[in-house]
């Protein structure tokens, strides 16, 4: 028996899914290309170390070359700025305390940012010819240019897509896609940092926490987008992965730093999971877990809110069947 061949598409179509697929690429190229190529130094938290009168020529000569560039805290000795730096408050500091100036920058807080200190350094115009530098927390002797760390932020991302994809897909039973998704975030977390500092050498600190902070950026992708995807179908699905990776991935700051991406839109991408998964990072590889208790806070709320979702859709469901009985029993009769 000849079977009939399928008609071909119309021509609107086509136009429509060509249409469609300019728009989709022109969007992606707008969410990458934007904040890299729109990035400058502005509102950079730095610290000043020193005596009052030293201090205040270097904080009014930044504000007049650089308006805009740095938010200064003026400090008095080195010990304190260095603690500021510890502590993530600051990313470096301009040291006058000892009569000769000196720079004190942390490259694995931002090696963009450490880099764009050194040349403002150089230019403020100091007696010497050429202004000290101490890294005070420097990034790995294996990966210098913090290039490992960088590019982990697509993987991040795309691993707990991956698993939100995988689990609607594969798995049926919103308890068994929630459990699969809390026992991958698990085991990916392992290895993403196991990759990471036992293979590159792009991170140091415990690996313990560093696992766990990659654990918990995972989960928090794959739990709200199941969670939406468990509420609003397909859509659902479409909608956390676009967020994620058209909003979250380009405005996280991992490869340069918040601070660098147009304002606004680095501090947003701290509120997002890919930001506050990698900021977490690099607080527990390299500053003992200073300022980490602020992304651990976005983390579990975006994991709460995607667990609240899968709720929500299992009350809508359960209360179909309790609908549909009275009609049930009436026909019944």
């Amino acid at each position: 028996m000849a079977t009939t061949a399928a008609p071909p598409s119309a021509w609107p179509r086509v136009g429509a899914l060509v249409l469609l697929l300019t728009a989709l690429l022109s969007v992606m190229m707008i969410a990458f290309a934007w904040p890299a190529s729109r990035s400058s130094v502005h509102d950079i938290p730095i610290a000043v170390a020193g005596p009052a009168a030293a201090t205040a020529q270097v904080t009014q000569q930044l504000a007049a070359k650089r308006p805009g560039t740095f938010d200064v805290t003026v400090v008095g000795d080195t010990a304190a700025a260095e603690r500021l730096i510890l502590d993530r408050d600051v990313y470096g500091a301009i040291d006058l305390s000892t009569g000769r100036p000196q720079l004190i920058i942390a490259s694995a807080a931002s090696p963009s940012v450490a880099q764009a200190l050194q040349q403002v350094a150089q230019a403020l115009g100091a007696t010497e010819p050429a202004v000290p530098v101490r890294d005070l927390v420097p990034l790995p002797a294996d990966d210098q240019r913090g290039a490992g760390l960088a590019a982990g932020a697509l993987p991040l991302v795309l691993g707990g897509i991956a698993a939100a994809g995988l689990l609607t897909t594969l798995v049926v039973g919103a308890g068994r896609r929630l459990a699969g998704a809390l026992a991958f975030s698990v085991t990916g977390g392992l290895a993403l940092v196991g990759i990471l500092q036992f293979w590159l050498g792009s991170v140091e600190g415990s690996y313990w926490l560093n696992a766990g902070a990659v654990a918990l950026g995972i989960a928090a992708t794959a739990l709200t987008i199941l969670g939406l995807e468990s509420l609003l179908g397909p859509a659902g699905l479409g909608l956390g992965a676009a967020t994620m990776m058209l909003l979250g991935n380009p405005l996280s700051g991992l490869t340069s730093a918040p601070e660098m991406l147009p304002s606004g839109w680095g501090a947003l991408g701290q509120f997002l999971p890919p930001g506050a998964a990698g900021s977490l990072l690099r607080s527990t590889a390299f500053f003992d877990g200073h300022a980490a208790a602020g992304h651990v806070w976005v983390l579990l709320g975006w994991a709460a809110f995607g667990l609240a979702l899968a709720g929500l859709a299992a009350l809508r469901t359960a209360r179909r069947p309790a609908a549909a009985e009275p009609a049930a029993d009436l026909v019944t009769v």
